[in-house]
């Protein structure tokens, strides 16, 4: 049974930084799986944020790149979502969301709280 659980969320003023943590357990293994970022506004669409593939190649969305940064840590079996130079449009639900190699399961995080004031 695979689980992630997101943290690291909360309030920050605009121009702060926020390091969010999307924890694997189960049979998912971060060396093994490519995971992504979604963020959720209030009213908006759902939006790909970032994604890191298993060789750690990483790419993140036009509206948050060079501020954001998708990383790993293989031991401690998690990915990190690191944010920089934050915006009041940053403010969302952000998700984790990630799938084994060779499998077609996509697993999702309960999300975390990001705010940004102005």
């Amino acid at each position: 049974q695979v689980q992630l659980v997101e943290s690291g969320g909360g309030l920050v003023q605009a121009g702060g930084s926020l390091r969010l943590s999307c924890a694997a357990s189960g049979s998912i293994r971060c060396n093994n799986a490519m995971a992504c970022w979604y963020r959720q506004a209030p009213g908006k669409e759902r939006e790909l944020v970032a994604f890191i593939s298993r060789g750690r190649f990483t790419d993140t969305a036009d509206s948050v790149k060079g501020r954001f940064t998708m990383s790993r840590n293989n031991a401690e079996n998690t990915w990190y979502l690191q944010m920089n130079s934050l915006k009041p449009e940053d403010t969302a639900i952000y998700y984790c969301a990630a799938r084994n190699t060779g499998d077609t399961v996509v697993y999702w995080g309960q999300g975390t709280q990001v705010t940004v004031s102005s």
